[in-house]
């Protein structure tokens, strides 16, 4: 499969097999795509929680209510300090929330090539997460997203609407 193909297959699942979990070393390969994502200057502001137990799950689950994502086996948030991003002395832009989409973005295509179900999730409850995650002072849950198998008989929508790039793109 080509990288084109790969972003082409891409889609948010919303719905996911409770009884299948993702094994471990597939997690892990997952992970390792958001870790060697880039940020800017190199800074890698990024924390990846992978939330897996039973009464882990349940501190995390009512931060966001869709029953698709109560039935998610794992779910993985990404958080970060934007103290420890990079900021542009030009005009005070801090790089954290491009550097953790970028992360995020990593972990959703190596998810797809492993055959693992996500769908990128702001709007989950902050005030509900952060307990949740025990995060450290200064840290922030920028996404989450479930990770898990769809189940039986789920097909994909196989298609997406998008600007055409003539409508994006320009060459100058």
């Amino acid at each position: 499969m080509t990288f084109l193909d790969l972003v082409r297959a891409r889609e948010s699942v919303r719905s996911y097999d409770p009884g299948r979990p993702v094994p471990r070393e597939t997690i892990e390969r997952i992970l390792e795509a958001g870790r060697l994502a880039p940020s800017a200057v190199n800074r890698q502001p990024w924390r990846f929680l992978v939330v897996s137990s039973p009464e882990a799950l349940a501190r995390v689950r009512p931060a966001y209510g869709k029953q698709w994502f109560q039935d998610a086996p794992h779910i993985l948030a990404v958080a970060g300090e934007p103290a420890a991003a990079w900021t542009r002395k030009y005009d005070g832009f801090n790089s954290h929330q491009m550097d953790l989409a970028i992360a995020m973005t990593h972990l959703l295509l190596a998810a797809e090539d492993e055959g693992v179900g996500t769908c990128w999730v702001s709007a989950f409850d902050p005030a509900v997460m952060r307990p949740a995650l025990g995060l450290k002072e200064g840290e922030e849950v920028y996404a989450v997203t479930p990770l898990g198998y769809p189940p039986a008989g789920f097909a994909k929508k196989g298609t997406k609407e998008r600007k055409p790039l003539a409508e994006v793109a320009e060459f100058v």
